[in-house]
C-alpha cells in the first residue's frame, strides 16, 4: 500500500479500539472475589478522624468486592461502584458482560463535612471529594493519603485480581505502562453520596462512562459547572420524583449544571421505552408507597426496587440502558428546565 493511501488509516488507528480479551476458563461461571484493601496494600491506614476504619468492633471492616461472570461475553468495561456493596447490581452488570468492583476508599468524611456551608468557596465539598477519589491534596479540610483515595484503591485491587484471579482477565484495566487504571475502560458509578463522587472525579479524570443514581447533589456546590475531562454526553442520572434530592432540585440542577440538557429532555421511564430518546436524565413515578427513604434506594436493584406486574423489579431495561448504551448515540438538545431551581441556598435534605 502507498504512503498517500496508508495515511487515513494511521489517522483512524487511535480511534480503533481492540476487542476486549475472550475468556478462557475451564469451567466459565460467575465470579465474586473479596480481599482486605490493607493485605493488598500495606501503607493502607485508618482515618479515625473521619470515622473510616480498617477494622471495627473487632471486625473487618475494609473488605472490597469484586465480580465477573465467565460465561458472558466480555464488553472490556470494569464498573468500579463507590458505594456500599450492592450484589443485585453487581449480578446485573455482570449480566452485561462488564466487570464490577467495590473499593474501600477514605469516603468516612462525609458523616462529618457533608453539609458544610461554602461560605466564600462554593467548591468546599467538590475538593474534599476530589482528595477522597484522588489522594492527592485538593482540599485544607481532609488529609487523605494517595494509598487511602479511591484511586489507588482501585488500582491496587485491579492488580490483585490480575495475580489471583486469571480466570477473570482483570489485567485488560492495566494502564499500558501497568502503573494504573485504564481509565477510560472504567465507568464510575454510585448512588446518593457515591454518585456525587462519581460525578466530581470524571470531572477531573476522563472515563468510559458515570452512572448516578439518586444523584448528585451538593447543591451549595459549583463544581458540577467545570470543565469536564470527561465528555458529558458519557454521564447518565436516574433519579425517583419522591426522593428528597429530586424534590429539592437538587439533581435536577446538577443535570443541568452538567449539560445533560444537551442530550434530550428529562424522560419519565415508566411512561417509555429503551432507549428513550437517547437522553441522559431519566426519573421514575412508580409506587413506593410514598416513602421518601424508599424512593432514595428504589433507583438502585434490591428490595426498595418497584415491581411489575409479572414480579420483576420494573427498572431492568432502566439499568441495561444506563450501563450500556452507546455514549455516542445522543438526543436533541433541550433548554434548561424552568422549574428547576439553581438557587445555592436551599437546605440540604436530612439524610
Amino acid at each position: 500500500m502507498t504512503l498517500p493511501r496508508l495515511l487515513p488509516l494511521l489517522c483512524l488507528a487511535p480511534l480503533l479500539h481492540a476487542a476486549p480479551p475472550s475468556f478462557n476458563d475451564p469451567k466459565p461461571q460467575r465470579y465474586e472475589l473479596t480481599a482486605r484493601a490493607s493485605e493488598i496494600d500495606t501503607r493502607v491506614q485508618a482515618h479515625p478522624e473521619i470515622e473510616f476504619l480498617i477494622e471495627n468492633k473487632g471486625k473487618s471492616a475494609d473488605v472490597q468486592q469484586a465480580s465477573v461472570d465467565t460465561r458472558v461475553a466480555p464488553q472490556g468495561q470494569l464498573m468500579i461502584w463507590l458505594m456500599g456493596h450492592s450484589a443485585p447490581l453487581f449480578e446485573r452488570v455482570n449480566s452485561y458482560g462488564i466487570h464490577a468492583l467495590r473499593v474501600h476508599y477514605a469516603n468516612g468524611w462525609f458523616g462529618k463535612y457533608g453539609k458544610l456551608s461554602p461560605n466564600e468557596d462554593t467548591q468546599i465539598l467538590g475538593k474534599i471529594r476530589l482528595e477522597a477519589a484522588t489522594g492527592e491534596d485538593f482540599s485544607t479540610v481532609v488529609n487523605i493519603p494517595k494509598p487511602d483515595g479511591m484511586m489507588e484503591r482501585a488500582y491496587q485491587f485491579v492488580k490483585w485480581l490480575s495475580k489471583h484471579h486469571p480466570q477473570g482477565k482483570w489485567e485488560q484495566f492495566l494502564s499500558q505502562d501497568s502503573q494504573g487504571l485504564d481509565w477510560e475502560k472504567v465507568i464510575i458509578s454510585g448512588s446518593s453520596h457515591g454518585s456525587t463522587t462519581a460525578a466530581r472525579f470524571a470531572k477531573h479524570q476522563k472515563v468510559g462512562r458515570v452512572v448516578m443514581l439518586c444523584g448528585p447533589r451538593d447543591q451549595y456546590d459549583t463544581w458540577q459547572s467545570l470543565p469536564s475531562a470527561t465528555p458529558p454526553e458519557r454521564y447518565f442520572g436516574f433519579s425517583h420524583v419522591l426522593d428528597g434530592g429530586w424534590s429539592g432540585d437538587h439533581y435536577c440542577r446538577s443535570w443541568e449544571l452538567l449539560g445533560l440538557h444537551q442530550f434530550g429532555p428529562i424522560v419519565t421511564v415508566d411512561q417509555a421505552q429503551p432507549p428513550y430518546g437517547n437522553t441522559r436524565r431519566l426519573i421514575s413515578e412508580a409506587d413506593v408507597g410514598g416513602d421518601d427513604k424508599r424512593a432514595h434506594s428504589a433507583v438502585t436493584p434490591g428490595k426498595a426496587s418497584p415491581k411489575n406486574a409479572q414480579g420483576e423489579l420494573q427498572y431492568e431495561p432502566v439499568w441495561r440502558y444506563l450501563y450500556t448504551h452507546p455514549v455516542e448515540q445522543k438526543g436533541d438538545p433541550v433548554s434548561p428546565e424552568d422549574n428547576c431551581s439553581k438557587d445555592l441556598v436551599k437546605e440540604p435534605v436530612k439524610k
